[in-house]
């Protein structure tokens, strides 16, 4: 039995009310829980949140909002994991006891069943792994990256500067979409970002950051774009 976590703080700064704004038509949170509950791979959809607006969108979307965050897990500086955590413990203590669980971020208009479909394959084929989360190339090589300096710039990496692009290791970083994890693994102390996980690799124009007013304008420019293409 498999739990889905879909963190939803009330507090947003940079973008008031983000995970229940709306974005190309719905609310923002409501494209996680509709891809999640498509997936078929959850027996519950939870929603982990502070704020009771929050909740009302999430419950009308579909999802379980079984309590309200707790105040010590709903500040500035907590987080996911410890969040997801909570959440894998109040499943095992009032539903059911969870195999594999998925934190979800509210703020994935791209995700798609697919993607998570293949972490759960993955995770099932390597039992040796505890955790498959999504990432996605660099558009451009991190090792011919530029540093501000006085008046100029100067490269990070001064021995890489001149080297082709081609010749360059291809690099990714986390896409922020998704994070499978078996649940005991997500309450030990192995950390995500270690050669304890699986890698799922997604397209770069299925990802985008949501964390400034430029980037919801970017999100949702693509977005728009991607659903004209494939509808």
């Amino acid at each position: 039995m498999n739990l889905a976590v879909i963190p939803a703080r009330g507090g947003s700064k940079r973008i008031p009310g983000k995970n229940i704004r709306e974005f190309a038509g719905k609310p923002l949170i409501a494209y996680s829980i509709e891809v999640a509950m498509r997936s078929g791979l959850f027996e519950k959809v939870i929603v982990s949140t502070d704020s009771q607006n929050i909740a009302d969108v999430a419950l009308q979307y579909g999802a379980d909002v079984p309590f309200i965050r707790p105040v010590e897990l709903a500040d500035d500086y907590t987080g996911t994991r410890p969040v997801t955590n909570h959440a894998i413990e109040y499943c095992r203590q009032h539903f059911f006891e969870p195999q594999l669980c998925c934190c979800i971020y509210a703020t994935a208009p791209f995700l798609q069943v697919d993607s998570l479909l293949e972490g759960y394959q993955e995770l099932h084929r390597q039992q040796d792994k505890a955790f498959a989360f999504s990432v996605t190339s660099y558009a451009f090589p991190i090792q011919r990256s530029l540093r501000k300096i006085n008046n100029g710039v100067e490269p990070v990496f001064p021995d890489n500067i001149a080297k082709r692009s081609q010749d360059l290791e291809e690099t990714y970083h986390d896409a922020g979409q998704f994070y499978w994890g078996r649940s005991n693994d997500y309450l030990s102390s192995k950390k995500i970002f270690s050669d304890h996980s699986i890698p799922v690799v997604l397209p770069r124009h299925l990802v985008q950051d949501i964390d400034t007013e430029e980037d919801w304008l970017r999100a949702e420019l693509m977005y728009q774009a991607y659903m004209r293409d494939h509808n």
